[in-house]
């Protein structure tokens, strides 16, 4: 079985599971270690059988709890290179588990193949995924200021797709709490997708493999569930699974059905290991990255 349970999502904490019958990622960590040690436990997932955790990129809303989460679980972290040495230059400094991929490249964990790709986002290196098994695709979409078309392509035959609603507009505009400068980050092309953003980009991909979609990172201030999901309506979006993340409850646990073939023509495994732990899942290719 493929699946995807968000963990939680919104402007405070990141975090989801995906999985197979042989093996279990997380995208991002943005909770505390003992936070997403409970939730992963609520869905009857132990800690301990995590074959890895993704790292879309180095904010704290996404990264809070990896180190003690990694180093209490001994769970190898994937990054890519500049988001890796980020990270390092704190408390992972001597974490001995990376998994290095460029973005762009295409690697797999297991039974998982997964697709890493630029979006626009103030980070060092952003990256979004697809992942692909026997049974569908999931595409994650989150911390972006706007989609660009090598974005909208990845996710085009996704079954199931995680996509950021994180505010409306007019609550953005109407906010005392924010300065204008923070708003002026948020709205850029390097900020974060708004309600019509998303309900476009979704309205552009929807009819081909499309069947469900879950909106995610929701500001706490700037945005509700009932305007992201009118939203997607307005832009006409129907006939697709609709649903809305929460920050503090963790999602039903969504299963991709329906064969699907690879998206991306086989590659040698493109992933520098770092450390010894879990090198046996996976066959390695040694670019050459010097990291720390």
């Amino acid at each position: 079985m493929f699946s995807l349970t968000v963990l939680g999502s919104g402007s405070a904490g990141n975090c989801s599971l995906i999985s197979t019958g042989q093996c279990r990622l997380l995208v991002d960590a943005g909770f505390s270690a003992r936070q997403i040690a409970r939730r992963l436990e609520s869905v009857g997932v132990s800690p301990e059988s995590l074959d890895g955790i993704l790292i879309t990129h180095e904010h704290g809303d996404h990264v809070a709890g990896l180190e003690i989460f990694c180093r209490r679980f001994c769970i190898p972290i994937y990054a890519n290179p500049l988001t890796a040495e980020t990270l390092q230059r704190g408390s992972l400094a001597d974490f001995p588990s990376w998994n290095l991929f460029a973005t762009g490249a295409v690697f797999s964990v297991k039974n998982i193949e997964i697709q890493s790709f630029y979006v626009p986002h103030d980070a060092v290196d952003p990256t979004a995924f697809v992942f692909t098994a026997d049974e569908g695709s999931i595409g994650f979409l989150t911390d972006l200021g706007y989609a660009p078309k090598l974005a909208l392509e990845r996710v085009r035959q996704v079954d199931t797709l995680v996509v950021e609603t994180n505010h409306d507009e007019r609550m953005l505009q109407e906010d005392t709490k924010r300065p204008w400068s923070v708003k002026q980050r948020i709205l850029s092309r390097h900020g974060h997708l708004s309600n019509d953003a998303a309900a476009k980009l979704v309205a552009s991909i929807a009819g081909h493999r499309l069947r469900r979609v879950v909106l995610g990172h929701l500001s706490r201030d700037c945005n509700r569930a009932d305007l992201a999901l009118r939203t997607m309506e307005r832009f006409g979006i129907r006939g697709i699974e609709l649903f809305c993340a929460e920050q503090n409850n963790v999602s039903p646990t969504f299963v991709v059905s329906g064969a699907l073939p690879s998206m991306v023509s086989e590659e040698i495994n493109p992933v520098r290991s770092q450390g010894d732990h879990h090198q046996r899942t996976q066959g390695t290719f040694d670019l050459g990255w010097q990291v720390g």
